[in-house]
Parts: structure tokens; sequence; C-alpha cells
């Protein structure tokens, strides 16, 4: 995966999770829900800081879920 690439796109959202997190499950559908509403005006990308920690470590993300929304490489909301 090619993360700078992923946020230098005009409109993703990212969500940070783990496998194992409760929450990050409850939140699921929502996100689901929300991708198929938003349509091709965002995306919505699931990053498991599991198998991503150099990543979570660059955004500071200690805690799933965490949700991030990038805009032309730059965190527009936290």
């Amino acid at each position: 995966m090619d993360f700078q690439a992923i946020t230098n796109k005009d409109k993703p959202v990212l969500v940070f999770f783990a496998e194992g997190c409760g929450y990050c499950k409850f939140l699921l559908p929502i996100l689901e829900e929300l991708e198929n509403r938003v349509g091709e005006t965002a995306s919505v990308l699931k990053i498991n800081i599991e198998e991503n920690p150099q990543i979570a470590d660059t955004y500071q993300v200690r805690v799933v879920p965490t949700l991030i929304t990038f805009k032309n490489g730059e965190i527009r909301w936290r």
C-alpha cells in the first residue's frame, strides 16, 4: 500500500483499527453505511495498525478506532 499516494488524493477518509478491537467492530457497519452514502466523493479505508505500525506511529495513533480525514496529503480532521 502506498500510503502517501492514498492521502494525496482529493478526499479520502482513513480509519485506523485493529482486528481484536471491539469498538472497531461496532463502528464497521456505520462506516460501511457512510461509504455507501458518500459514494465517489470520499474513500473509507481501514488501516490495520498491527500490520502498519510505522504509519500508526507517524500519525500518533495510540488507540483504535481513530478517525483521521486527509485531503491533499494534509490532516483536515481528527
